[in-house]
């Protein structure tokens, strides 16, 4: 049996203000290519389809049309909710769709009714748990199957491991030893970007991996970054980089292979790259003549410029020669940032002090003693407007 894990699609999401959704509908349609190019049986999604609870209209529009053709393509789908969906609006229609072959699970209280597959060699149950935010599900989870009257612990762990012990204790009552959970949550060992939204609770984010022991599979979502924390836990990432700190990462999805016994491979299938994300550092003078950077020209562009002064026009002559510039910051060489607060910087200074300090702020070099003379007429003009002098 095949399986292709993806997650955290976050539809509708952009980069710095510039529109991802041709990028994501290149990567729906890479996916569809590889169910049918593979024979894929199942697409397994973990959470963050969308990046917000209400979506646009596009982003609606392009999972609806991902969904249908992933079925034409011949693969069931099992769709988890993530902690940037609404559970509520994803699972809508969640029984209409079922007999179609597209498997929602949103709601907590169906996180151990499995979808269950089939092949040659015998079932697949397929056990989907959403997002569970700890004080929202604590009281909507099954009981402990060991114990009834036992309260649900408090925390990430504390919810996903009673979800697991339900799992476990479904698991239990079927014939067949090969199993696959789809999960969305932050397990130790996993590493973070800045792209992914902050799930502490109390301190505590992560869930520990031994949860997962025992299953065949397990799909991870939330951490964008592809990663094995064993051969059958993984991350599969989000299909494109949402942030600077993905620059590195190989996006794409876990194509997994089930054999009679259990788990036989599991390969990385790398997505399409829209346009690489690359960071450049130099002075401006630097950054317009090198002929080190031309190849990042084409790139989306983090650009820091090192000149000791703010030079003027920095971004429409950077955008000249570098047209996809996404952030540009300006960290002057050899300046080391005190770290006072605004209040501190200002105490005991006069008007024009601190006007004075600011130009040398933002230009790192002192006033010219003609700006020294007209910020003090200024400061007087201001002074005898406000008292009617």
């Amino acid at each position: 049996m095949r399986l292709l894990h993806t997650s955290d699609w976050h539809l509708g999401r952009s980069l710095h203000r510039t529109d991802l959704r041709d990028a994501q509908a290149a990567y729906l349609d890479h996916l569809v290519e590889v169910v049918r190019a593979e024979r894929v049986d199942a697409v397994l999604v973990s959470g963050d389809v969308y990046d917000r609870a209400v979506p646009p209209l596009s982003a609606v529009e392009l999972c609806e049309s991902a969904l249908v053709r992933l079925r034409e393509a011949g693969a069931r789908v099992v769709l988890i909710s993530g902690n940037h969906d609404s559970a509520t609006r994803l699972g809508f229609g969640t029984r209409l769709v079922e007999a179609a072959g597209i498997h929602l699970r949103t709601r907590v209280a169906d996180c151990a009714t499995p979808v269950v597959l089939s092949d040659d060699d015998g079932e697949v149950a397929v056990y989907g748990i959403p997002y569970l935010e700890p004080e929202a599900v604590r009281t909507q989870l099954p009981p402990d199957p060991a114990d009834a009257a036992a309260e649900v612990p408090r925390g990430h762990r504390g919810v996903l491991g009673r979800g697991l012990a339900c799992v476990r204790a479904d698991l239990g009552t079927r014939a067949t030893h090969r199993s696959v959970v789809l999960a969305h949550a932050w397990v130790t060992g996993g590493s973070a970007s800045d792209s992914e939204r902050d799930v502490t609770v109390g301190g505590v984010a992560q869930v520990p991996a031994a949860l997962f022991e025992g299953f065949t599979y397990t799909a991870l979502g939330h951490l964008h970054g592809p990663q094995a924390l064993a051969p059958g836990l993984r991350y599969s990432g989000s299909p494109l980089a949402y942030s600077f700190s993905e620059a590195g990462h190989v996006k794409g999805s876990e194509l997994v292979e089930l054999g009679a016994q259990g788990l036989s491979r599991v390969e990385h299938v790398p997505a399409p790259v829209p346009r690489r994300l690359s960071c450049l550092r130099g002075t401006l003078r630097e950054l317009l003549g090198s002929p080190v950077f031309e190849e990042q020209r084409g790139d989306w562009l983090t650009v820091v410029y090192t000149d000791a002064a703010r030079p003027e026009d920095a971004m429409e002559r950077l955008s000249a020669r570098f047209p996809h510039i996404l952030v540009l910051r300006h960290e002057p060489e050899g300046v080391t940032p005190d770290g006072l607060s605004y209040g501190a910087r200002v105490a005991q200074r006069s008007d024009l002090e601190v006007g004075l300090a600011f130009v040398e702020h933002v230009r790192h070099t002192p006033a010219a003693t003609g700006e020294r003379r007209l910020l003090a007429q200024a400061l007087e003009a201001g002074r005898l407007a406000a008292t009617g002098a």
